[in-house]
């Protein structure tokens, strides 16, 4: 079948199969380019690892570091009739190209949240690695069900306390609005803590310690973000920055059970990606971002980020840099005077009129659509493909 995008708000519906092994590819070929990091982990779970920052989480300690990877996420595999997901055709070009190279590469597509997921996982990494030497949780969901009781939780992207209001990109008919969003309710804060925050990341730590597939001395690393005062509303001082904060407060139980360094969490640079595309008012600071920070040369996308985490501080000789609340900081160019003061001065003036010369939406356009294997170099989206699309270690 022919694909094309088919945008609907802030998602597409379609995906392009060998887009996605373009991109895929692509940044393989950018970690080769950097050279092998020394030190790094040979054993490697990655839970959510199908897109953005979780499939480059895989990228990076297999051909940057020759790691053995698992990877676990939630994706539709595509039929004669249909394509599947993005990240569906992200996870079956990353086998293809592992296996080429001759790396372990084994992928489940299934509920990461349930017990019964965890039980297959830690049940291979017995059978086929031993123990694992990093636990990478990058999972982006916008609800979880209870593994015990089965309640459904749902997040929601809402201030605290009181109403938000501000600039916000009509990503659609690229236009600028004013958007309003009500504050959470006390069920919702709560809800979004159970689905964002981190009991999960430390039920998967317990399950795995508990059956002895944790190597001694193993590092886990979850990912958060903070930026610029102007999304604190909705972000930091929200209901996801609550789900965070929970995030780090489980890291800190994690280094009481299994020493100081064990688990850390990232803060991260914001990047076009299928979780940041549905934040209020966060497209347009990007847009903003990406030219002053294009301008400056110091853009990166997740590929770059997450090559830069490895080599900078997880497998650093001295270990990684902190900030003074104990997270791992490669937000940092991203959070510079000089880059906030310059978005800050043009963000009271950005209009729909001016928005394609003040901003970088144009690159933000072209990111989102990368995201699901359209617009990537070398690809003819002309031509007939193949929608179904098998996983190799299936």
């Amino acid at each position: 079948m022919i694909i094309q995008p088919k945008i609907r708000g802030f998602i597409c519906t379609t995906s392009h199969p060998d887009g996605c092994e373009a991109n895929v590819r692509e940044q393989v070929a950018y970690v080769k380019s950097k050279g092998e990091i020394s030190d790094g982990p040979k054993r490697v779970l990655v839970l959510g690892s199908s897109t953005g920052y979780g499939l480059s989480s895989r990228i990076v300690p297999a051909f940057g570091c020759g790691a053995s990877t698992i990877g676990v996420f939630f994706e539709k595999e595509g039929t004669d009739r249909k394509p599947g997901t993005a990240g569906w055709y992200n996870a079956v070009a990353f086998e293809k190209v592992a296996n080429e190279q001759g790396l372990y590469a084994k992928s489940f597509n299934g509920d990461a949240f349930g017990h019964e997921m965890k039980k297959t996982v830690i049940d291979t990494i017995k059978e086929d690695l031993g123990q694992v030497d990093m636990v990478i949780y990058s999972l982006a969901s916008p609800r979880r069900n209870d593994p015990d009781t089965g309640e459904a939780y749902r997040s929601v992207l809402k201030p605290i306390g009181h109403s938000y209001t501000n600039k916000n990109l009509n990503t659609d008919k690229a236009e600028i609005e004013e958007i309003t969003i009500e504050a959470a309710s006390e069920e919702e804060i709560d809800q979004t803590v159970k689905v964002m925050g981190g009991e999960d990341w430390k039920l998967w730590i317990d399950a795995m310690a508990d059956a002895g597939v944790l190597a001694d001395g193993f590092e886990t690393v979850a990912y958060s973000y903070i930026g610029p005062e102007l999304t604190w509303a909705i972000y930091t001082e929200g209901t996801i920055g609550g789900a965070k904060l929970h995030l780090e407060e489980t890291a800190k139980a994690m280094n009481a059970r299994f020493g100081d360094g064990t688990a850390v969490v990232s803060v991260n640079k914001a990047l076009v990606t299928q979780a940041s595309s549905a934040i209020p008012v966060v497209p347009l600071y990007i847009s903003l971002l990406y030219k002053v920070m294009k301008e400056k040369g110091t853009h990166e996308g997740t590929i770059e980020q997450i090559q830069r985490l490895f080599a900078d501080h997880l497998c650093a000789e001295n270990g990684p840099t902190l900030d003074d609340k104990g997270r791992i900081r490669v937000d940092d160019w991203e959070m510079t005077e000089d880059v906030q003061a310059a978005v800050a001065e043009v963000w009271p003036r950005v209009t729909s009129e001016n928005l394609m010369d003040v901003s970088d939406f144009g690159g933000y356009q072209k990111e989102f659509l990368k995201l699901f294997g359209f617009g990537v170099d070398g690809v003819d989206y002309a031509a007939d493909t193949e929608a179904e699309r098998p996983m190799p270690s299936a």
